[in-house]
């Protein structure tokens, strides 16, 4: 392997990224890596040095930062054909680390730097959606999981915390009880692989991994390599039952409520009259109408 790129978020999880960036450094040579590294500046920076490092030649391409580091980094590694053009490698430095949780890659630093001395790789798939934002129609990679309605409403909410700091699932429960008081279900049509229905909706979660929020077995039976997406279509639940079920999706046994169906497809659609707000990886990203399919055995992941 030639040389690797480093990409860090030095602001992730309010600064712990370029703290331990010096530690991180140690153990990367440490594990006979050599590389070149360089800091973000801001939103979207991430997506950019990713491209000018398949530009360059870089064989592997390192993101030390949480799920939306991940998530711009991929979107500079994948070209308009849907192909990656490097390996991915991680870091997780963020709350939620559901990226490598589906992936397999350790959450400690630590331990996912010295993978780096002797790593396999494997080919898996990604999601696109593509969202309005604005008068824009614009398309995003996604390597874990996307979704609208409640889930959009609470990274929204999560967002503008101070909570984001705080790693693992508790920042998310958090948010998630506050924006619960004023959220109301919204009526949607939804078309999967060409079948549509209209219906009213609490979430739309697709996972293309198993976990979403920081720990949660969203998507229980999800593969990265199956060739489709899982879609969770949590329906017109009331608050209580929320309160009620919520404990399960960490065990995965939430699938078997009556108002709560899975699917699996290539393409998934989802219009609304009233605004749905859209995230994916974490990230807030637009409004409905959205359009999400797969993009099979599109990227090389390090693990």
């Amino acid at each position: 392997m030639s040389r690797a790129k480093v990409i860090i978020n030095p602001t992730c999880r309010c600064g712990l990224s370029g703290k331990r960036w010096p530690h991180i450094r140690s153990l990367l040579q440490e594990a006979g890596l050599s590389f070149d590294h360089e800091f973000t500046q801001g939103v979207g920076h991430a997506t950019q040095l990713a491209r000018d490092a398949v530009v360059q030649g870089y064989e592997l391409v390192i993101a030390v930062g949480g799920d939306g580091t991940v998530n711009e980094v991929v979107n500079g590694l994948v070209d308009e054909e849907g192909k990656g053009r490097t390996t991915l490698g991680i870091i997780s430095m963020g709350t939620g680390g559901d990226a490598v949780r589906s992936l397999g890659i350790p959450g400690n630093y630590t331990q996912s730097c010295r993978l780096f001395s002797n790593f396999k790789e494997v080919t898996i798939d990604l999601g696109a959606v593509e969202y309005g934002r604005g008068d824009e129609r614009v398309r995003r990679l996604f390597i874990n999981t996307a979704g609208l309605g409640f889930d959009a409403a609470v990274v929204e909410r999560f967002r503008r915390s101070s909570l984001r700091r705080i790693k693992g699932t508790m920042p998310y429960v958090i948010c998630l009880l506050r924006t619960l008081g004023g959220y109301g279900n919204k009526g949607v049509s939804v078309e999967i692989d060409g079948v549509g229905e209209e219906r009213r909706i609490f979430s739309i979660i697709v996972n293309n991994g198993r976990y979403f929020a920081g720990g949660m077995k969203i998507a229980p039976d999800a593969d990265l390599c199956d060739g489709l997406l899982d879609v969770i279509i949590i329906g017109d639940v009331g608050k209580l039952e929320v309160l009620r079920t919520f404990p399960k999706v960490y065990r995965g046994t939430h699938i078997t409520h009556p108002k709560l169906a899975l699917y699996r497809g290539k393409s998934i659609r989802v219009d609304s009259v009233e605004r749905l707000l859209v995230q994916a990886d974490g990230e807030l990203l637009g409004e409905t109408p959205a359009s999400f399919w797969v993009l099979p055995s599109a990227l090389s992941v390090a693990i």
